[in-house]
């Protein structure tokens, strides 16, 4: 006995409508996508409660102190120009280019943001990598 075989049909999905559809999410996500700006972000800057005291050492330290001006001043002694390359070169004058020395910034708290971020850039392209900032303990509100 022999069964007929039936024809097989052909199925094949029609793509264009999920294309469609897919097309159609798509949008609505970037429509509805908000995007921030990275520059417009508020930052509350913290408030240093405690800290521990440096510990004394033999090894030569440098400090940078910078002023309310923004004007900077290495182991005491004032710059004449506040920029990068003459505190670069002042600090490299000063570490006799070596950078495991370590690092102190202290500024004071008007300093412009830009002048603490340019001391630290300084160090950082001359490898000064034990970079310590200076704070003072805040006073308990009476």
């Amino acid at each position: 006995m022999k069964f007929r075989r039936k024809p097989r049909e052909n199925v094949e999905i029609n793509l264009a409508s999920l294309i469609d559809v897919v097309f159609i999410l798509l949008l609505f996500f970037v429509v509805t996508t908000t995007f921030t700006r990275e520059t417009q972000l508020k930052v509350d800057l913290p408030e240093a409660a405690s800290g521990t005291p440096p510990e004394q050492t033999e090894l030569k330290q440098l400090e940078v102190l910078i002023g309310a001006d923004g004007g900077y001043a290495l182991n005491g002694q004032q710059l004449l120009k506040s920029d990068l390359n003459s505190l670069m070169a002042a600090l490299q004058k000063e570490s006799d280019g070596d950078n495991s020395l370590p690092l102190i910034i202290s500024a004071d708290a008007k300093t412009p943001h830009q002048a603490v971020i340019t001391a630290m850039d300084a160090a950082g392209k001359l490898g000064f990598a034990h970079l310590r900032i200076t704070t003072v303990e805040a006073q308990a509100a009476p």
